[in-house]
C-alpha cells in the first residue's frame, strides 16, 4: 500500500472537476492507455482570459486521479501564462506530496497542461514525443527521459521510473537511461566550466541560512498554509536541514514523503543539491 497523505486520498476519493467541458477554447490530452495511463483536461476561458473552468477524464491510479483533480484547482483563475509556470512539483506540493514512485503521475498533469496550452494557441494535438523510444514498455523516447532528468535534477535511473516510468518493465533499457542521465549533467558541467560562464558563489553558513528560509516562506510555506499546515525551520547543521511540521501537518504519518518530494526537492533546486532535509518533533527536541 503506498503511503498516500490525506489530501491525496480526498482528491482520489472525492475527484473534483471530472468529466468534459463541450465548448472547451483548450483540450490537452496526453499518455496511453496501452501503458496504464492517459489523462484529458478541457479548459474553459472568461472574457478576461483567466481559466474560468477546468475538468478532466482520465485512466489511471489513485495518484494520477488526485493529480489530475488537484491540477484543475490550481488553473482556476490564473492567466494562461500563470498557468504555463505550474511545474509537477507545484501538483505535488499541492498534494501534500505525493510516493516517489508515483510522481509521474503529477509529470503526466503537466503535460496535459503544456499539451491543453498549445492547443489554445493553434498548435493542435500536441505532437509525438521527439526523439528515439528508449523504453519500449512504456513507449519513453530519449528526449522525455532528458527532459525530466534535467527538469527534475534526477541522478539515478530509479528515480527517472519514478518520473516517467522508464526502466520499470523489463528493465533492458536501465543502462542506456543511464547513458542519458550522464549525457545531460556532463553537458550541464560543460556549460559551467565555458569561458564566461558564471562561476558558483560559495556561500557561508549565514548566506545560506537566509537561502533556505527565503525558499521555505516562498516556496513550500503557502501549500502547506492553505491546508491548514505549516513548517519551521529548526536549524541547519553544514548540509542537514531541521525543520518541523505545525498544525494539521504536526504529527502526520505521511510526512516523510512531503519531506522528500516537497521540502527537499525545492531547497535542493533553490539552494544547493547537497542539502538533506529531517524532521524534527517535538518530543525529540531538547529544552
Amino acid at each position: 500500500m503506498w503511503d498516500y497523505t490525506e489530501k491525496v486520498m480526498d482528491h482520489f476519493l472525492h475527484p473534483r472537476n471530472v468529466g468534459e467541458i463541450a465548448d472547451a477554447d483548450a483540450v490537452g490530452e496526453v499518455g496511453n492507455l496501452a501503458c496504464g495511463d492517459a489523462l484529458k483536461l478541457y479548459l474553459k476561458l472568461d472574457a478576461e482570459g483567466r481559466i474560468a473552468d477546468a475538468k478532466f477524464q482520465t485512466f489511471g491510479c489513485a495518484s494520477a486521479i488526485a493529480s489530475a483533480s488537484a491540477l484543475t484547482e490550481i488553473v482556476k483563475g490564473k492567466t494562461l501564462e500563470e498557468a504555463s509556470r505550474i511545474t509537477n512539483d507545484d501538483i505535488a506540493l499541492h498534494l501534500g506530496g505525493l510516493p516517489k514512485e508515483k510522481m509521474h503521475c503529477s509529470v503526466m498533469g503537466k503535460e496535459a497542461l503544456e499539451s491543453a496550452l498549445a492547443n489554445y494557441r493553434g498548435a493542435g494535438p500536441a505532437p509525438k514525443e521527439e526523439g528515439e523510444i528508449v523504453c519500449r514498455c512504456f513507449g519513453v523516447t530519449d528526449a522525455k527521459i532528458a527532459r525530466v532528468v534535467r527538469e527534475n535534477k534526477l541522478t539515478t535511473p530509479e528515480q527517472v521510473t519514478h518520473y516517467c516510468k522508464a526502466g520499470g518493465g523489463c528493465g533492458n533499457c536501465i543502462p542506456e537511461i543511464q547513458a542519458i542521465i550522464d549525457d545531460v549533467w556532463e553537458k550541464e558541467r560543460r556549460k559551467k566550466a565555458a569561458p564566461g560562464a558564471p562561476t558558483a558563489r560559495r556561500l557561508t553558513n549565514i548566506q545560506k541560512i537566509q537561502i533556505i528560509q527565503e525558499t521555505i516562506e516562498k516556496e513550500i510555506k503557502p501549500a502547506l498554509r492553505a491546508d491548514g499546515g505549516d513548517i519551521e525551520l529548526i536549524d541547519v547543521v553544514g548540509d542537514r536541514v531541521l525543520v518541523a511540521f505545525r498544525g494539521v501537518c504536526a504529527g502526520c504519518p505521511s510526512s516523510g514523503v512531503t519531506i522528500t518530494s516537497v521540502v527537499e526537492k525545492k531547497l535542493r533546486e533553490f539552494v544547493s543539491p547537497a542539502l538533506r532535509v529531517e524532521e524534527v518533533r517535538d518530543d525529540d527536541r531538547v529544552s
